[in-house]
């Protein structure tokens, strides 16, 4: 086994670990372990919400997560050697969740799926969703089977959600002032078009005192992905990839966390992908200069992991830049479409006895493909969902005989 660069008790808060992690962005959060070119070692994660999400049959915890607190990182790693204008070659050789304990954090034998409600971060659909959701997925080896969505199994892609290296100040500034400048468009929105820094719930590594407060007052959110890396949450992210990371800082402090055992492209629910705490292993390397020599500035580039399902067979839903709620036709927009696109392939699956909420959950956690399959033909775009047939334990596919409907059970809910 690799050695182990930054260790994770999971049966305590990531700020109660004898090393904390962090969950802000800045270039000043101290390096908590040093590599040099050519290691391999292994990082310990924490579940992303710090285990604030229980193994039970209510939503209410999803509905009150606190986001502020969300996002615990683990690192940053220094990398000998590494400079401002480096590429950091990053290889993903193993990652997964830990053994299983009674009582136990996600990760530990289960994970889960939740749809957020739009007062406290929303999702892709969460105009037709507004409410609270939630899934909860045991691990069987490589396959995920959920309590709350019967009838599928389905083998997990197993990736991180979020790894990057840290801003330099000037990149950090460039983000704060430009994601302020859209919140300001319409502030009052819910949810809102951006996270500002904020200090309440954050954690700055091992810094303390005015240091803290300073990171922490400075920090961006961890929730989008930006020029460093961050929260791409794109599923291919598994072993075998590699990634070429943007170096701004020196040591690169590569940092990172949010593991999924499974997730659909876009991760649509917010919180779409089967979440859990585990481990991952990486191999480090560097090649100076590279962001010049190959023209990688404003975001990682990488070379996706050979390890994934193989399913041979999908339903493809299809969506154009139409909003047929309000018969509203909107010029070559992606977003729009591929909205239409989810809607689609949910209004499907209730056909079959789910309900939409159900399907919603599905279509996150599941090696759902999203493509963008044609951008040109004005005024529409259109988007397409590739749903596996193969996970669902009925045929799924369109028949004479219509479709098989069954009591599907129910997902978690919230309550008062």
């Amino acid at each position: 086994m690799p050695e182990v660069k930054f260790t994770v008790d999971q049966s305590k808060s990531m700020r109660d670990q004898t090393v904390p992690g962090h969950n802000r962005w800045h270039p000043d959060v101290p390096v908590a372990a040093m590599v040099h070119p050519g290691d391999e070692f292994r990082l310990e994660c924490r579940e992303w919400t710090d285990a604030q999400i229980g193994n039970n049959d209510s939503a209410n915890d999803v509905r009150d997560v606190d986001l502020k607190a969300t996002h615990m990182l683990s690192g940053p790693i220094g990398v000998e050697g590494a400079e401002p204008g480096d590429l950091l070659v990053v290889d993903i050789l193993d990652l997964g969740p830990v053994p299983q304990q009674v009582g136990a954090a996600p990760g530990q034998g289960w994970g889960y799926t939740g749809v957020f409600a739009k007062a406290n971060g929303g999702g892709f659909l969460t105009d037709y969703f507004p409410d609270a959701y939630k899934a909860i997925w045991d691990f069987h080896g490589q396959q995920a089977v959920s309590r709350h969505l019967p009838g599928v199994r389905f083998t997990g892609i197993t990736h991180p959600g979020l790894f990057g290296t840290a801003p330099s100040a000037d990149l950090l500034a460039s983000w704060n002032r430009r994601e302020q400048a859209l919140i300001d468009t319409d502030p009052d929105r819910i949810p809102p078009l951006g996270l500002a820094p904020d200090a309440d719930g954050g954690l700055a590594g091992k810094a303390t005192g005015s240091d803290a407060q300073r990171i922490l007052g400075e920090g961006a959110r961890t929730v989008p992905a930006r020029e460093n890396g961050g929260n791409h949450d794109i599923k291919n992210f598994t072993r075998g990839a590699r990634v070429f990371y943007p170096v701004h800082v020196d040591g690169a402090k590569l940092s990172g966390g949010d593991l999924h055992f499974s997730q659909g492209d876009g991760e649509i629910t917010f919180c779409g992908a089967i979440e859990m705490g585990g481990y991952i292993d990486f191999h480090v390397d560097l090649i100076k200069g590279g962001m010049e020599k190959y023209g990688i500035s404003t975001n990682p580039v990488f070379m996706p992991g050979n390890v994934e399902p193989r399913y041979s067979e999908f339903m493809s839903f299809i969506g154009i830049s139409v909003d047929h709620d309000t018969d509203t036709n909107y010029y070559m927009d992606a977003t729009v479409a591929f909205r239409r696109a989810c809607l689609n392939a949910v209004e499907y699956l209730k056909r079959f006895g789910y309900s939409g909420e159900q399907a919603y959950l599905i279509l996150g956690a599941a090696p759902i493909e999203g493509r963008i399959s044609g951008i040109v033909d004005i005024p529409n775009a259109c988007c397409s969902l590739y749903l596996p047939t193969a996970i669902f334990d009925f045929d799924v596919r369109p028949t004479t005989a219509g479709p098989t409907t069954a009591d599907r059970g129910q997902c978690a809910v919230s309550t008062a």
